[in-house]
């Protein structure tokens, strides 16, 4: 038996250009593990995708959302992911990061190459497929 789709809200978060993005924790069991991908997570009961945006933002970073807009959803049959935008109003050394092992600002040629560079990983990792798609959509067709 299907298990049916998840229902998932991600955040593109922008600030001058780049797009904030959460190198994911190195764990088996979760979706692109140790990848990097945007901030965001499971929608809980009754839950609407624009109040689940605000409250994963506020948990993972800790960066309270005012102002967000619903830009796109892509669905597939692992997840329904409802994308919200966002401007990152506050520099990264204000945000805590409770979810992940690091986070960066990255820009189109970053997200393009497929790579980025962790300095607590001291690695280069890849960018989870479907995240980077939609960054690439962001960047190159102004979603």
């Amino acid at each position: 038996m299907n298990k049916p789709p998840r229902l998932v809200t991600l955040g593109i978060l922008e600030r001058e250009g780049k797009c904030l993005m959460q190198l994911r924790d190195d764990l088996p069991h979760i979706l692109y593990p140790g990848c990097w991908g945007l901030f965001g997570g499971h929608l809980e009961a009754g839950e609407t995708p624009e109040i689940g945006f605000k409250r994963e933002i506020l948990e993972e970073i800790g960066y309270n959302v005012v102002d967000c807009q619903e830009v796109r959803c892509y669905e597939d049959a692992r997840a329904i992911r409802h994308i919200f935008y966002a401007k990152l109003t506050v520099p990264l050394g204000e945000l805590t990061q409770t979810e992940g092992w690091d986070m960066a600002l990255v820009d189109l040629a970053t997200v393009e190459s497929g790579y980025c560079y962790s300095a607590k990983a001291e690695q280069v990792r890849p960018l989870g497929d479907i995240h980077q798609r939609i960054l690439l959509d962001f960047f190159l067709d102004g979603l």
